[in-house]
């Protein structure tokens, strides 16, 4: 298993922020400035941030956007394929804009959400049964516990 970091450079950064215009495009959605200010925040972070967490980055940037546009955006990146939301139990959503095959492990102290790549859970079988009624459209790997800084 090994612990993913995201460090993203100014080119791939560029990369990305053209990918999602014509994704965009491509979906029939505008493509505005805080739409996209939201899109790099997300992608230039590993964090997993909540809706309230990139508001508050945005807001340096863009500071009459609301809460109810950070978050009716993030949910659109979710239903476009642009980002998705990290699974978990409870607590504010959190965002991830890294669409690579990765796991992630949540800390149930301190809520810190870590990627990590563990090869074998980006094979998991799909049981027949469920294979055979219902369309998986994703598989996620998900563990909580107590992280390195909490222990």
């Amino acid at each position: 298993m090994n612990v993913k970091t995201t460090t993203i450079s100014s080119a791939d950064l560029e990369e990305r922020t053209n990918w999602f215009t014509s994704l965009c495009r491509k979906k029939g959605l505008r493509v505005t400035p805080q739409r996209t200010a939201i899109y790099r925040e997300l992608v230039r972070t590993d964090e997993h941030p909540s809706a309230e967490m990139l508001h508050a980055r945005v807001r340096r940037i863009y500071p009459n956007v609301s809460l109810d546009t950070v978050n009716r955006t993030l949910l659109t990146l979710n239903e476009i394929g642009a980002a998705f939301i990290v699974e978990g139990s409870g607590d504010a959503k959190r965002f991830d804009g890294d669409l690579e095959k990765h796991q992630h492990f949540r800390c149930v102290k301190c809520k810190r959400v870590i990627d990590f790549c563990h090869e074998p859970f980006d094979n998991i079988v799909v049981p027949a049964e469920i294979e055979g009624r219902f369309t998986v459209l994703r598989k996620s790997v998900y563990l909580e516990g107590i992280c390195d800084l909490c222990d």
